[in-house]
């Protein structure tokens, strides 16, 4: 019986199948850099565009037309870093990092592993910078006298090889540094995990507070197309506002952020471990179970956080006293002097909460006084612009009052509450990225090589040339060492 050969045709060159042009594309340096584009344009729409968590987005969304209210609001502008395409691209940038690490990592560990330690005398002759000497004695001599040139230089480990008549020392430095690209890749996978993470599973939400008002709830905003509206979400405790207070520029101005060094919002946080007592500043936020709590902004309705005040009797003795917010004092007689309210902007009847008193034009304090064995009643400290009013001077439970002094605040701090999952991953990555980046770029994978060949006159040829990633000074001023060194040791002829 006869066997049978079946010739199976060759694969024509550069036919390769479709799978294997898409993973080409998908690590390709090419497509990273596309990718790398566009994120940082979404990035910087996100910027042009006002983000629906930044403080005065409401004004901004109100100026806006409903056209572009409506093409914003679907394309996510608004919320654009945690949006689908965002994240795909994210996705894709990491998948093209990952991939293009792999597809280079073989070739890397192979030049890093296994270096060549005899190489072509064409391509070495052709290396920048390249030496060549004529020396004279003993081989054996010689290259000792190399070695020991080359732990001058800084080169210790060396390695001896023969071909083709010639003998080739090889020595390096830094060869660590091919892998540097690596934990660079390393970093930004470490940022981008810790900025999905946020996306996916962290928030945030605003919590506007008063003294004495408590809240296990934040709000945020949502959108449908055109549509905003408040989302709440449930804390996994509760805040409780025990004080607030604003430090400011100048005690005469109003209560502007610009006329306000710090703010501060005293907070106790209860849950099933117990209470806890923390401070919320302007530039100190404070971190719980995941959650941090920023300052935001305030409610522009001027308040105080205490008052002083001149209190007249009726045989017009005079005394002075000073009030906490929601404070009181008791008097020789007995009276009770209790601090009810404050208005930036007193006028009759109900006070407008849409009003901006911050600047306070007709400051008032609001009392509460209760003689011995009477029933409470209401009295009424006024400033400087309205102490001549003929109410001013009315005797409430044997006493007029005048509103001589008080600390400004708002009425209300409002708190950025944020949880963010990823933040300490992100911290991470960035370390990471900064102490790698300064290795890739400040170190450098230094390789030296020298060919010694034999003259027909028993003199040695010396071709000494070197190879480096980055910093070609420092690699030549290196070899300067070298050949230095030998024409110290040798007997050079040219």
């Amino acid at each position: 019986m006869e066997n049978t050969v079946v010739e199976v045709p060759a694969r024509a060159p550069g036919k390769d199948s479709l799978f294997s042009k898409f993973l080409d594309l998908t690590c390709s340096v090419r497509l990273g850099v596309v990718l790398l584009i566009l994120l940082g344009l979404a990035c910087f729409i996100g910027m042009l565009v006002m983000q629906q968590n930044v403080d005065g987005f409401e004004t901004y969304y109100a100026q806006l037309t409903p056209s572009q209210r409506l093409v914003y609001g679907g394309l996510g502008l608004f919320d654009i870093y945690h949006a689908w395409y965002f994240n795909a691209l994210l996705g894709a940038l990491s998948i093209n990092i990952i991939l293009a690490s792999i597809d280079r990592f073989p070739k890397t560990w192979a030049l890093a592993s296994n270096p060549k330690v005899t190489v072509p005398m064409h391509w070495l002759r052709g290396l920048n910078p390249s030496k060549s000497l004529i020396v004279e004695g003993e081989k054996d001599h010689v290259i000792q006298q190399i070695k020991s040139a080359y732990r001058k230089a800084g080169w210790g480990k060396t390695k001896t090889a023969e071909k083709s008549g010639r003998t080739f020392i090889f020595a390096e430095s830094g060869r660590w540094n091919r892998f540097g690209a690596y934990a660079v890749h390393v970093g930004l996978l470490t940022i981008f995990a810790g900025g999905f993470l946020t996306a996916q599973f962290g928030h945030t939400g605003q919590m506007p507070l008063s003294p004495g008002q408590s809240s296990d709830r934040i709000s945020d905003i949502a959108f449908e197309l055109d549509q905003m509206r408040q989302v709440e979400k449930q804390l996994p405790f509760e805040v409780y506002c025990t004080d607030i207070q604003q430090i400011l520029i100048r005690k005469e101005d109003p209560i502007s952020a610009g006329n306000t060094i710090d703010w501060l919002t005293r907070i106790t946080i209860k849950d099933e471990t117990g209470t806890h007592d923390a401070v919320v500043q302007m530039n100190r936020p404070f971190d719980y179970r995941g959650y941090r709590f920023f300052q935001a902004s305030f409610i522009g309705i001027g308040r105080a956080r205490n008052i002083t005040l001149r209190m007249k009797d009726k045989a017009g003795n005079t005394k002075d006293l000073t009030l906490k917010r929601d404070g009181a004092v008791k008097l020789e007689d007995g009276t009770n002097i209790s601090f009810a309210g404050f208005r930036g902007n007193f006028s009759l009847g109900e006070e407008n909460l849409n009003e901006d008193t911050s600047g306070y034009p007709n400051p008032a304090a609001i009392l509460q006084v209760t003689p011995p064995n009477e029933e409470p009643q209401t009295a009424y400290a006024f400033g400087a612009n309205m102490a001549n009013i003929p109410v001013a001077d009315k005797l409430v439970g044997g006493y007029s009052f005048q509103l001589v002094d008080f600390e400004k605040v708002a009425d209300q701090h409002v708190l950025s509450v944020q949880r963010d999952p990823g933040s300490n991953v992100v911290y991470v990555g960035f370390t990471l990225l900064v102490l790698t980046l300064g290795a890739v770029f400040f170190f450098s994978h230094k390789k030296v090589w020298t060919a010694i060949e034999s003259k027909s006159d028993g003199r040695l040829e010396l071709t000494i040339a070197g190879n480096t990633n980055r910093n070609k000074a420092a690699l030549e001023e290196r070899l300067n060492i070298v050949v230095k060194d030998l024409r110290g040791q040798s007997k050079e002829t040219l």
